[in-house]
């Protein structure tokens, strides 16, 4: 299992060392999620440090009032921010973490992370290093949702998914989840956009018809 998980890890990691991917492997496990498995909630305690094989992780807070906004997305090879802080602060998270496609991970158990973050300097590195990644990222969140306009983001995130003719499967609670935004604030502009020429919706679908257009409102914040 050792020699399995190193090879995995070879894969998701190439710039650790040999030496580090030993340790690891040596002292974790591999676990599996299914699509859309809830892997943590508010008020849970980290009982492990993850590095993703396959699959993502999105992460996403949810006010008060019920509306979720996307803060990140874990990807193979990556580590959760909001894991890292609660292993290092023992703290419990505040944000929920959900499997996107079937997970498969490495997962290294609380006292072996700080092990290797006091014991491993090459380990710290890593680890610290995709933390502050990741706060950089929070901070460019914060200043979307803050500082520009919902119709500027909505148009830029449809700008990004495809060329013209093709059609993203989204529904509008989905986007609204990503852009921080209530479901009505997104069917009314994405009426308008269709309006305009720049999308046609279906039931669960949206058909992009001209993502230049698109593109350029985006860019006009």
């Amino acid at each position: 299992m050792t020699q399995i998980l190193q090879d995995a890890l070879d894969q998701a990691t190439p710039g650790l060392s040999p030496q580090l991917k030993a340790a690891i492997a040596g002292r974790s496990s591999r676990i599996h999620c299914d699509d859309g498995a809830q892997l943590f909630g508010p008020g849970d305690s980290s009982d492990a440090f993850l590095i993703p094989l396959k699959g993502a992780v999105r992460v996403e807070h949810m006010g008060p009032t019920g509306r979720s906004v996307v803060l990140y997305r874990v990807a193979p090879g990556d580590s959760c921010v909001m894991t890292t802080s609660c292993l290092l602060s023992g703290a419990p998270y505040e944000a929920y973490g959900y499997a996107e496609g079937a997970v498969e991970a490495i997962a290294m158990p609380a006292a072996v992370f700080r092990d290797l973050i006091e014991q491993e300097p090459e380990f710290r590195t890593h680890a610290l290093s995709v933390f502050s990644r990741r706060m950089i990222e929070l901070v460019e969140v914060i200043d979307e949702l803050l500082l520009h306009r919902v119709d500027l983001r909505l148009a830029g995130w449809l700008a990004e998914k495809a060329a013209a003719g093709v059609a993203v499967a989204a529904t509008h609670q989905a986007i609204a989840s990503e852009l921080g935004t209530a479901r009505e604030v997104v069917s009314r502009i994405l009426k308008d956009f269709e309006r305009r020429g720049w999308i046609g919706l279906t039931r669960g679908e949206i058909r992009l018809v001209d993502p230049a257009a698109l593109r350029r409102f985006a860019n006009a914040r």
